[in-house]
């Protein structure tokens, strides 16, 4: 499979690689290169689905932030 680099060095992804990896707009890719070969992933962000299906209530952000951290350091112990 072939893609053509544009003159604003923009790429198509072919549409076999995009259903193969399940990729859709918005989604984010990452580049490596390893042993002068470029390397295309995508980054996955699976915790996403799951947005807005919880509810929650306001709260206090401030609480629990020093709460976490509380959390985090008897953890290391």
């Amino acid at each position: 499979m072939k893609s053509r680099i544009t003159s604003k060095y923009q790429i198509t992804i072919p549409r076999k690689i995009r259903d193969k990896l399940n990729l859709s707009v918005s989604d984010s890719i990452e580049w490596k290169i390893e042993k002068n070969k470029i390397l295309v992933e995508p980054v996955n962000k699976p915790f996403l689905k799951y947005k807005g299906s919880i509810k929650t209530k306001s709260g206090n952000i401030r609480k629990d932030i020093l709460r976490s951290r509380r959390i985090r350091v008897l953890k290391k112990k």
